[in-house]
């Protein structure tokens, strides 16, 4: 039989409060809720950025700090962008880069004397809105945020998916299905990051979609006004911005078919994609009905870390 690892708690008798920090390239922050989720504490302060020693030093402080506060030893849990590589253990992808190629999971445990859990921070969000937020009662939920980047969390029973690569939910490095014309990829006119052309990502992220609007260099929300405001133009562009959304999302659904899709990220402010997209999933899904729900996420910013508390 396998040796349970000596930092993991026992799980017959599992502390009942659970300790979620969120890792940001700029600042970190930390929640401690109890079982029933009600926030007991919360700490946000400056990710020092010298080296992964200090980055590791500072969490730990946070958790004693925090623990020190509430007067309960914790579960730890970690939301940070990039993730672990199931062969290695070590870190990949993040943005704050001196933590990749490190194995960041042994090296909390080891200043903290307990199992420490890491996951993407877009299955902490996915993970936070399934378990108390818009997904709440849902058997699959699909969490994706539209922001700097896109990214997602596929929740299927309360737990996250990661699947055999640890890249479950990447759904922003895939193509934009049914591309028109002036979107189709092999032009290096839409190159991703990736390496790759033509990726979601370089469609709806919030960069992505202003970068197709005029010269690029009108924001957003500021489209968004214009078009409120009687600017034809701008009205047209975001009829396709959410055709764009529908298609990406469709092709979702006619893969994994969840309950729900709970928008975060920049776009989850912009209230007209919430009553205009929805009527055009039926248009690329592969169903008669579409009766999956697309719904604005209730935790905002919060759900990171709270989803990296309830990844125990």
């Amino acid at each position: 039989m396998p040796q349970r690892n000596a930092f993991e708690p026992s799980l017959a008798n599992p502390p009942s409060h659970r300790l979620g920090v969120d890792l940001g390239g700029t600042k970190t922050e930390a929640i401690v809720l109890d079982a029933t989720g009600r926030e007991l504490w919360r700490e946000r302060v400056p990710t020092a950025s010298t080296s992964a020693e200090s980055i590791c030093d500072g969490i730990a402080a946070l958790v004693m700090r925090a623990e020190e506060e509430v007067g309960v030893r914790c579960t730890v849990g970690v939301g940070t962008p990039g993730s672990l590589s199931p062969r290695s253990g070590l870190l990949r992808g993040s943005n704050t880069v001196v933590l990749n190629g490190l194995p960041v999971k042994q090296m909390l445990e080891g200043r903290l004397g307990r199992a420490v859990r890491i996951e993407n921070d877009a299955n902490c969000f996915a993970l936070s809105e399934a378990v108390d937020g818009a997904g709440r009662g849902a058997r699959v939920v699909f969490g994706a945020i539209l922001g700097t980047g896109v990214g997602s969390g596929i929740i299927i029973d309360g737990k996250a998916l990661i699947g055999m690569h640890g890249i479950a939910g990447e759904w922003g490095h895939n193509p934009l299905p049914w591309p028109q014309a002036d979107e189709m990829p092999g032009n290096g006119a839409h190159r991703c990051y990736c390496g790759k052309d033509g990726c979601i990502e370089t469609w709806l992220s919030g960069p992505g979609q202003q970068a197709h609007f005029g010269d690029g260099d009108i924001p957003l929300p500021r489209i968004v006004q214009r078009a409120a405001d009687g600017d034809d133009a701008a009205d047209a562009y975001l009829q396709r911005v959410e055709d764009r959304m529908a298609r990406a999302f469709a092709s979702v659904i006619n893969v994994l078919d969840p309950d729900v899709i709970v928008l975060g990220g920049g776009a989850s402010n912009i209230e007209r994609f919430f009553d205009r997209v929805p009527p055009l999933l039926g248009r690329y899904v592969f169903s008669e009905f579409v009766a999956t729900r697309f719904v604005r996420n209730v935790h905002g910013d919060s759900s990171g870390v709270r989803g990296a508390a309830w990844l125990w």
